[in-house]
């Protein structure tokens, strides 16, 4: 009966638009005191604090720093100008560029709303200005910037595994595959819409001026070198890598192409702080959740149900995959994250569920919850920058959302595109 008056208690809140980090706090301290008693409130602010500051977690805020960053430096423009003189040339180039850039990019930043800030405010008026409908490049721009947070790094596989007490490196490496396989499919996907279309080619391929933009763009493409190179390589551990995406992007700012100075500088750190609270709030009140869960037993129970009508781990996923989509329709990703995955680890280990392929699976279901409606907080950012209206860019952003499913699929019942490289490296 607790477990009802409180999940009611929070569907009310979010309904009413309270934010949902205070809908989760004040509803997980109902449950907590309900459970246990007016004496537990002591326990709030203990809880609170213990789960802001695990260790992975400080990557979080250096990742969006690093995005942060990037945006102000040059770095952003300069891999645009470098794919655009890669791929441009072929018909509905610009589109295929605009996909390239985001893998890029979220090879630096790990988040889809930083990747859709920092590549949409170029490439959508770009976009729009060689005749591309307002609406497409909202879709295209929206869906790979998505597509991108599976390639590591991820912030959403950093929650992730921070929560199920799962590798995060092993969790980026599962991503490669999928992330590259999906941005590849996006890319046909594009040229398929620009034969169709007639949408037009950018300047004829230049050999010389691929040259110089990769010239040009030199620092910036080492980035994902030197950071993923060492995540992987095991000389840094994922969040001492976040650390050194900040370092490095701080150095290529002010001594290689020197658009970073000191007002800039501030303005990406207040942008940084600003993003992280309201991703470390949701984590620290999910903490107050997560204790209530624990006390009501309501992960073994759900585990204990799902299990009474199936011990199939494919129908399991099945489930799973429809409850993360309905999920992800109404809840950020990082609140879908928290409200879930504790709730069914019991479940996925009863069944015999690898946690870092389930954790791209989670991962790859909070992409196409970014593009649907009415949460959707890639997609709404993606709209205002190319001021088109959130359900007919919903509707012409439908082929991509299919591919993202078709790669969830994929990557849910053919374990072997996200976990052979996971089983080379490490066995």
């Amino acid at each position: 009966m607790t477990i009802l008056l409180v999940l009611l208690a929070l569907a009310v809140l979010v309904m009413g638009n309270v934010p949902i980090a205070v809908a989760i706090g004040m509803v997980g301290t109902l449950g907590h005191v309900l459970e246990t008693g007016p004496f537990a409130l002591y326990d709030v602010p203990l809880k609170l604090f213990e789960g802001a500051t695990n260790f992975a977690l400080i990557a979080i805020p250096l990742f969006i720093l690093a995005g942060a960053l990037m945006n102000t430096t040059g770095i952003s423009r300069r891999l645009i100008a470098f794919i655009m003189a890669l791929i441009g040339f072929v018909r509905g180039g610009l589109a295929m560029v605009n996909v390239g850039v985001s893998l890029f990019f979220a090879e630096i930043s790990g988040s889809a709303v930083a990747d859709v800030a920092a590549t949409g405010s170029v490439l959508i008026p770009a976009m729009k200005k060689r005749g591309y409908k307002p609406a497409f490049a909202a879709a295209v721009t929206s869906s790979s910037a998505s597509l991108a947070i599976i390639i590591p790094p991820s912030i959403p596989m950093i929650l992730y595994g921070a929560i199920a007490d799962a590798s995060i490196v092993q969790l980026f490496v599962a991503g490669i595959v999928p992330g590259l396989l999906g941005g590849l499919s996006m890319m046909v996907l594009c040229h398929w819409f620009a034969v169709r279309y007639n949408l037009p080619r950018e300047a004829a391929f230049d050999l010389a001026k691929l040259g110089r933009a990769f010239k040009d763009a030199a620092w910036a493409l080492l980035m994902p070198v030197i950071i993923l190179g060492g995540i992987f390589g095991g000389i840094v551990t994922a969040t001492e890598g976040a650390g050194l995406a900040v370092v490095t992007a701080v150095f290529i700012g002010f001594f290689i192409y020197r658009d970073l100075d000191l007002p800039n500088f501030g303005r990406a750190l207040i942008e940084g702080i600003q993003q992280t609270g309201i991703v470390m709030l949701l984590v620290a009140t999910s903490a107050v959740l997560g204790l209530y869960l624990a006390q009501a037993r309501v992960p073994q129970e759900l585990a204990a149900t799902i299990l009474a009508l199936t011990e199939d781990p494919l129908l399991v996923l099945a489930m799973l995959n429809l409850l993360l989509l309905v999920l992800g329709v109404f809840l950020h990703g990082a609140a879908a994250i928290i409200l879930v995955v504790p709730v069914v680890l019991p479940l996925i280990n009863q069944v015999g569920i690898d946690p870092v392929h389930f954790g791209l699976i989670v991962t790859l279901n909070l992409a196409i919850g970014q593009q649907t409606p009415p949460v959707a907080s890639v997609l709404v950012t993606s709209c205002s920058i190319a001021k088109t209206e959130i359900w007919e860019t919903t509707r012409v952003n439908l082929p991509f959302i299919m591919l993202l499913f078709v790669i969830l699929m994929l990557v849910t019942y053919v374990p072997a595109i996200p976990m052979t490289l996971v089983e080379i490296f490490y066995g």
